[in-house]
C-alpha cells in the first residue's frame, strides 16, 4: 500500500458507486466527461472536499464559503446556491446509501470548450459538476506510523500569479513537488514559500510544536486548510500557544513534534524531515492531544447540525 497522509482502508463497496455528473448519476465505470471540458483542457475548475460524519457534511458552510471564493477569483460565475449544491451532494449519498464515514470529492469546472483554447469566452455550456462520494476510512495504522517529508525545489508561489490559497484543477506544481520527494525516498513534499520559509505540504498544512508552542506559516503562501483553521480554533480555546510566523528549516529540524493537516486525515505526525527524525519520531504527546481536541470538536459540529 502507498504510504502517506491519503491512505483509507480498502472497502469494496466503492467499486459500484453512483457518480454524480451534472444532474445524472453514473456507476463508476461509466462516469465520463467530454474531452473539451475546460479543467481537462487546462486545468480551468474549482474543488472541493469535506466529511460525511454520522448523516453531517462536517464543516460544510465553512467548506462552500471556500468553494465560492476560488469561484469568485477564477471568474468563474455558478448558475446555483449553496443550497443547491448541498441537495445535489445529499442526492448523490442517498443514491449510494451513505451516512457515515463517507468522501466526498466536488469538482466544478467552467464548462465544454467549443475548441481546445485558454479563452473562456470560447465556453459553450454552464459549469461542469461531478460529485464523487466514496466510502473511506483513514489508516490508523499509518496515522501510528506518521510521514516522512522530503523538502523541494518547487515554491509555493506568489498570490499574483497563481494564489496558493486557491483549490484549483492546476496542481501540476504540487505534483512536481511529490514527485520530487518520493524520488527521493519521503512519503510527502515539504514546500517553502518565496522567501525560503516553510509554507505547507504538497496537499496538506505543516506544524510543528516548539516548547510547548505550536506554530504554523503566516498563511500567505499555503491553502487556506479546514482542518489548518480548526487546529488553530482548538489551541486559542484551549489556552494553548499558537502562531501562524515565518520560520525556517533550521527551526524545522529541532522541532519538538511536526504534524500535518487535512480533512480526510485529520491530523497526521510526521517523524522524519529530509533524513533528519524529528524528536523522538513518533506520534509526540502535544500532537496526540491536538489530534483529540479537533475530534471532539467534530463531534461537537456533529451534535450541533443534528439539533
Amino acid at each position: 500500500m502507498i504510504h502517506g497522509t491519503h491512505n483509507a482502508l480498502p472497502d469494496e463497496r466503492n467499486k459500484d458507486i453512483l457518480i454524480y455528473i451534472n444532474g445524472e448519476l453514473l456507476p463508476r465505470v461509466d462516469a465520463k466527461i467530454s474531452v473539451f471540458d475546460s479543467g481537462y483542457l487546462v486545468g480551468d475548475g474549482i474543488w472541493e472536499a469535506l466529511r460525511l460524519n454520522q448523516g453531517v457534511l462536517v464543516f460544510f458552510e465553512e467548506h462552500m464559503d471556500r468553494l465560492w471564493a476560488g469561484a469568485a477569483d477564477v471568474g468563474m460565475k455558478l448558475s446555483f446556491s449553496k443550497a443547491e449544491l448541498k441537495a445535489m451532494i445529499e442526492k448523490t449519498l442517498e443514491a449510494n446509501d451513505m451516512k457515515d464515514k463517507v468522501h466526498v470529492r466536488i469538482m466544478i469546472t467552467r464548462g465544454i470548450k467549443k475548441t481546445p483554447s485558454q479563452d473562456p469566452r470560447l465556453t459553450i455550456s454552464g459549469p461542469n459538476i461531478v460529485i464523487i462520494a466514496e466510502h473511506k476510512v483513514a489508516s490508523e495504522e499509518s496515522k501510528e506510523k506518521g510521514v516522512t517529508l522530503f523538502t523541494s525545489t518547487i515554491r509555493r508561489g506568489s498570490p499574483d500569479y497563481l494564489n496558493p490559497r486557491l483549490n484549483c484543477h492546476s496542481k501540476l506544481h504540487e505534483v512536481t513537488a511529490l514527485v520530487q520527494a518520493i524520488e527521493a525516498g519521503a512519503d510527502e513534499a515539504l514546500m517553502l514559500d518565496i522567501h525560503g520559509f516553510v509554507s505547507t505540504c504538497n496537499a496538506t498544512n505543516f506544524f510543528i510544536i516548539k516548547k510547548g508552542e505550536v506554530w504554523t506559516s503566516t498563511g500567505q503562501y499555503c491553502m487556506n486548510g479546514i482542518t489548518r483553521g480548526n487546529i488553530i480554533r482548538v489551541c486559542k480555546e484551549n489556552d494553548i500557544p499558537v502562531f501562524e510566523k515565518d520560520f525556517t528549516l533550521f527551526d524545522t529540524y529541532s522541532a519538538d513534534e511536526a504534524f500535518v493537516t487535512g480533512t480526510f486525515g485529520g491530523l497526521t505526525p510526521v517523524t522524519k524531515i529530509d533524513g533528519r527524525v524529528i524528536a523522538e519520531g513518533n506520534f509526540g504527546p502535544m500532537s496526540r492531544k491536538l489530534s483529540s481536541l479537533y475530534k471532539a470538536l467534530v463531534s461537537q459540529e456533529v451534535k450541533r447540525s443534528l439539533n
